[in-house]
């Protein structure tokens, strides 16, 4: 609700005025760049070991060192970043695919509907999201395509939550009322002029879920839950260096950098979204 509160409380100022904006977004353009262009950029692959080169430190012939088995960081960062943003942006996929629709339908359509579905929200939303997305992975079985569907699960209730009140603030405008009284379809009305206005801030937030669902999917990857023994996913990449931070703490830095500065773009340019897209 306070997302839908901060919308209308604040001036708008333009996306390209917003200098945190457009470093968050470069960054993470970078960093989707980086991982297509994974092939291009290190062809050696992730899995290319030489364990005479084994933990080198960076800048000694290595950009980021390098792993135990020699292998180098900088490579498997950039196509570990395959796993760790496919997993995030097909967790952020099924989150709103599954919470806008409930959302929308239960704010704009409101009576029963409205009180069954948010019943069923908020016993979600009581169990912490990354117990329930641990919950899911359980029943599904160890896996990133397991992963990314439970931490979807996990973030849909709170994408639907955001959802409905975006629909409560638009259902009530005029022009809505309008298309109403004009015999407009509850459904007709709610996909061709509730959605699109309502359309900024869940946008602003699904940038900020976005983090969320990076973040959380690195942690089941990082306790076990994901990614096979070498795949180069960076949750499971800060697992593999926690036994190095004394001697190497470069094997756990860089993914852990890596990872911290694209939760941290994601979280500022849903922010920063928010602030552009907010009528005046």
């Amino acid at each position: 609700m306070s997302h839908v509160i901060e919308w209308s409380a604040r001036p708008s100022r333009p996306l390209l005025h917003q200098p945190v904006a457009l470093a968050s977004l470069a960054w993470l353009v970078l960093a989707v760049l980086g991982t297509v262009l994974s092939p291009l950029l290190a062809p050696e692959g992730p899995l290319a070991a030489d364990t005479t080169r084994s933990l080198l430190p960076p800048g000694t012939g290595s950009l980021m060192g390098t792993d135990l088995l020699g292998r180098q960081i900088s490579t498997r960062l950039l196509w570990g970043g395959r796993w760790t943003l496919g997993m995030g942006f097909l967790g952020l996929a099924i989150a709103v695919g599954l919470g806008l629709p409930t959302g929308l339908a239960a704010g704009f359509l409101g009576g029963r509907i409205e009180s069954v579905t948010m019943q069923s929200v908020d016993a979600l939303l009581a169990f912490p999201g990354l117990l329930l997305a641990m919950a899911v992975v359980a029943v599904l079985g160890p896996g990133m395509a397991s992963v990314a569907i439970a931490v979807g699960l996990a973030a849909a209730p709170a994408y639907a939550r955001v959802a409905r009140s975006a629909a409560l603030e638009v259902r009530t405008q005029p022009y809505v009322e309008a298309v109403r009284a004009l015999g407009g379809s509850a459904w007709r009305t709610l996909i061709h002029h509730v959605l699109p206005n309502a359309a900024a801030p869940l946008a602003a937030f699904a940038a900020t879920q976005l983090g969320w669902i990076l973040l959380n999917s690195a942690a089941l990857n990082f306790l076990g839950l994901g990614a096979p023994l070498g795949v180069p996913e960076w949750g499971a990449m800060l697992d593999e260096g926690q036994g190095y931070l004394r001697d190497a703490p470069w094997v756990s830095a860089f993914p852990g950098l890596a990872l911290t500065l694209t939760v941290l773009a994601a979280n500022l340019l849903g922010d920063s979204l928010q602030e552009a897209l907010q009528p005046k």
